[in-house]
């Protein structure tokens, strides 16, 4: 009944899922690790730029702020985020075709290549503007308890699959309900599924399920599709697909075990209808990582993306952001690798027109 990989086992009991590392894996077996790592992150001095995310608008930060020769540090709950999940890249410029963890060592490799000080695997829960802190940095509590300190920080904490929040969803996760085509596409190979979404993601979806499994029912709630005019032909001319527009998906039902059909609602005529199947990959776009702002002073949209203005500057003074987290339109890895770069001199710009908090004081 394993329908998501890579998933790890421990003693037959469920213990991870997704790559891990060994880094992963020890916090898991020895508490006393994480807390002796929080000890250290937390004596660490404060950082002139301090990056929250690792993925290619974090690297791109990290990298420009270290070529100034400041003090950089990089802290991530997963370095690569979401494009160590993506498969087929063949819109980077200038690299005719690559894949997501192909990329992400390439990235992490540059990373090392400078002094930067990458703090991976740890999650980011508060930000306390300098103003509020009492001693004119910028304070990051992580959720290992430790705090860290910088005159300025960038956030590109990215984005995340969204959800659909229907009946059956969470309960068939893993069994039968994805998210990731390339990484659990071949697990259903020969089979019947569904992808909902007719935007970009979920037409190159399709394509890409086509090619394994036996056929592919792509439902969209709108009247049309709204992925590219390329994709729709590719996607038009397959046998094994078949397009469902202006639908509203109701459920995802299963025996128990695993999913084994879909209802939705023809929003034309309100008829209900059943489609027998063995996965849905849910493709209707992102939400950004921002949970853990809200509340705070920080300004986000109505859909939780940071507010921005052309420099990368947030609402609270010495913060900037870069890459899906924010407003800026279009979600692709070099378009956040530019706004990752252009997040780091604008912070290098802030520093050096701001003094730092213990010449304030001395003065």
């Amino acid at each position: 009944q394993i329908m998501a990989v890579p998933m790890i086992f421990l003693n037959g009991q469920h213990f991870g899922q997704g790559r891990m590392t060994i880094e992963e894996i020890l916090p898991k077996l020895d508490t006393r690790v994480a807390e002796r790592e929080a000890e250290k992150v937390s004596a660490r001095a404060p950082f002139d730029v301090l990056v929250v995310g690792g993925g290619p608008a974090g690297a791109a930060a990290a990298i420009y702020a270290a070529r100034k020769g400041i003090r950089t540090g990089l802290v991530a709950e997963r370095f690569g985020g979401q494009v160590m999940d993506t498969l087929g890249i063949e819109n980077f410029i200038s690299v005719k075709e690559t894949e997501g963890p192909k990329l992400v060592a390439a990235l992490e490799e540059h990373v090392k290549a400078y002094d930067i000080d990458v703090m991976n695997l740890q999650r980011v829960e508060k930000l306390v503007p300098a103003a509020d802190s009492g001693d004119g940095y910028i304070h990051l509590t992580l959720a290992s308890g430790a705090t860290l300190k910088s005159r300025s920080v960038i956030l590109s904490t990215g984005a995340r699959w969204r959800e659909i929040n229907v009946p059956g969803e969470r309960e068939y996760r893993n069994h039968g309900v994805a998210y990731c085509p390339h990484c659990d596409g071949p697990l259903f190979k020969g089979k019947n599924v569904a992808v909902i979404g007719g935007g970009n993601s979920g037409v190159e979806a399709a394509i890409d399920l086509a090619g394994v499994v036996g056929h592919v029912t792509l439902i969209e709630f709108d009247k049309q599709l709204r992925a590219d005019a390329v994709l729709q032909r590719k996607l038009h001319s397959l046998p094994n697909v078949k397009v469902i527009t202006h639908a509203q998906t109701k459920d995802i039902v299963g025996d128990g075990k695993k999913v084994n059909g879909l209802n939705y609602v023809d929003r034309t005529s309100g008829e209900p209808n059943h489609v027998d199947l063995e996965g849905v990959f849910i493709q209707i776009g992102l939400v950004p990582n921002t949970e853990w702002l809200k509340g705070s002073s920080m300004t986000l949209t109505k859909y939780g993306e940071i507010d921005i203005d052309a420099r990368c500057e947030t609402s609270i003074p010495g913060v900037f952001a870069a890459g899906d987290v924010t407003t800026v339109p279009y979600k692709q890895i070099i378009i956040a690798m530019g706004e990752g770069s252009k997040a780091a001199i604008s912070a290098f710009d802030h520093l050096i027109r701001h003094s730092a908090p213990e010449a304030a004081a001395a003065a």
